[in-house]
């Protein structure tokens, strides 16, 4: 995929619960401005305070929503790979295109070696049949190196 993959804000209401009304008009507005895809769970869509129940809720409506007009990207980031990867299963049961992921982090003091980075990355991709776009947030003090980003 090449093109403009803007992440789609997460919405809520005044009492803090998701407003999905307003979800599906973020949606639109994204696919009428043109976008070639739409990314969603990522950090700015607030993915770290969520529960998995409105994740799966934000998964469901979005590629209900969308129904096909562009490709939607799901944000599958979490520090174990099992979950991830289940994560990534379930996105791929329910449409998504690809898969967009984070490596493993537990904050910027505890790091996870380079080998054990590349072992979450293939037990993710041995878990689903998506391409996975490697998310390099160097604030979670996890380094990803060119040589390393062209190996994998």
């Amino acid at each position: 995929m090449r093109g403009v993959f803007p992440i789609l804000p997460t919405t809520f209401g005044p009492d803090g619960e998701l407003d999905l009304a307003s979800q599906r008009r973020a949606v639109d507005f994204l696919i009428d401005a043109g976008v070639d895809a739409i990314c969603i769970l990522a950090n700015y869509s607030e993915q770290f305070a969520l529960t998995d129940a409105e994740r799966e809720s934000i998964v469901t409506l979005v590629l209900e929503h969308v129904a096909g007009r562009v490709p939607v990207i799901v944000t599958t980031s979490h520090f174990s790979s099992m979950v991830a990867a289940e994560r990534s299963r379930r996105a791929a049961s329910a449409g998504a295109s690809m898969i967009m992921l984070l490596p493993p982090y537990h904050g910027t003091t505890l790091r996870a070696a380079e080998a054990g980075v590349r072992e979450f990355f293939e037990r993710v991709v041995d878990a689903c049949d998506l391409p996975i776009m490697v998310q390099d947030a160097p604030i979670s003090g996890v380094p990803l190196s060119a040589s390393f980003m062209a190996s994998l």
